[in-house]
Order: C-alpha cells, then structure tokens, then sequence
C-alpha cells in the first residue's frame, strides 16, 4: 500500500503530521495538538485526503513501473 506523510516542521520541530495510515493530522507540541483537532474537523482533513488521490496513488503506479523496467 502507499502511505503519505505530510510533516509541519517550525525550528527543526515537528509539530504537526499527516498520515494517511492514520487518516488524520497528529500533534507532538502542544501547539501540533491543538491545530491536529481543528484540522481533523476542518477543510484540510479533505486536503490531504485529496492529495492521496490526485497526486500519490496515479504517481505511485507510474514510479513502480520505472522501477521494475529498470530492474
């Protein structure tokens, strides 16, 4: 399967991430915390789940065939 990360980084932080195997933002400060709710509630919860299906499946499948011609 694919997963994709999409990471938040302030000051060499990680403050906030989405995961599309969770499928849904996570926080590790206090301030990622309280963005990842209001975030899961909100457009960019649809955003990223868009993202997944527009960008990284259609161009999964493509860099997965280059790798196995090459191979």
């Amino acid at each position: 399967g694919i997963e994709y990360i999409d990471s938040y980084v302030f000051n060499q932080v990680e403050n906030i991430r989405f995961n599309s195997t969770v499928g849904k933002f996570v926080g590790y400060t206090e301030l990622g915390l309280k963005n990842a709710e209001t975030w899961n509630k909100g457009s960019e919860l649809a955003q990223e789940l868009g993202q997944l299906e527009r960008y990284c499946k259609p161009n999964a499948d493509i860099d997965y065939s280059v790798v196995l011609d090459k191979t």
